[in-house]
């Protein structure tokens, strides 16, 4: 198993973000958790790369204890994040923005070679590596904080809302660099609220409200499941 998280809780003060979930996933697998905003999606990625701290329960990557590490402890067992919103780094240029996401490796020529890789995954990101980061359209930033995330060369990539605000022709190209990313051997844990396009991708899904796992299962169960139709699925 690659990622194993038993009974999850986290708080923010005196309010309870996480209520013990758990949840697993497999080597080279596309694993998605959906649900409404608030519902505790962004916290659980944040808890498994060391963002926030966990009250209570246990997160297990491979073989080793990972709940209580630091961020960059977690970044340096292969954990990389696509944060939701994007954040990158508006006064650089995309190449040095991609270059922030190879900070811990040190051979140069090693940097530049996964650069090369990220240009022909995302093309356009060659013809703008000058421009600035802050200059991209959102789509582009996309890409952009994707790219970023491979240059760590990561086994489990965390990925936050994707899609959103991006026109659907933009939500179609990076549903289809999902699969790229995963079939070159990365497994993914996706945060959607777009929950169409996530259980389309995954092979599993898990349906997280306030807090609470109410349902997980196969993505294609979960696409005709009456309930989860009806709360995310539009009927």
């Amino acid at each position: 198993m690659l990622l194993d998280v038993k009974e999850l809780r986290v708080f923010y003060g005196k309010a309870e973000a996480l209520r013990g979930i758990s949840l697993e996933m497999n080597e080279g697998e596309i694993v998605t958790l959906i649900g409404a905003n608030g519902a505790g999606k962004t916290t659980s990625l944040n808890a498994i790369s060391g963002l926030v701290k966990v009250t209570s329960g246990q997160i297990w990557f491979g073989e080793k204890r990972i709940d209580g590490a630091r961020p960059h402890q977690i970044a340096q067992l292969k954990i990389g994040l696509v944060p939701e919103g994007r954040r990158v780094f508006g006064p650089l240029t995309v190449l040095e923005n991609l270059e922030m996401g190879a900070f811990l490796a040190r051979d140069r020529s090693e940097v530049a070679r996964r650069t090369r890789k990220m240009y022909e995954y995302f093309p356009r990101l060659e013809q703008r590596k000058d421009q600035l980061a802050g200059s991209l359209s959102g789509g582009e930033q996309q890409m952009m904080a994707i790219a970023r995330s491979l240059m760590g060369q990561p086994r489990l990539m965390l990925m936050d809302e994707p899609s959103m605000g991006l026109a659907p022709l933009v939500v179609r190209e990076v549903g289809r660099m999902i699969k790229v990313i995963n079939q070159s051997g990365v497994s993914i844990l996706l945060v959607e609220q777009n929950a169409r396009m996530a259980l389309g991708l995954a092979s599993r899904g898990y349906v997280l409200e306030v807090g609470v796992i109410t349902t997980q299962g196969k993505a294609k169960d979960l696409l005709t499941d009456g309930q989860v139709k009806k709360a995310y699925l539009g009927g």
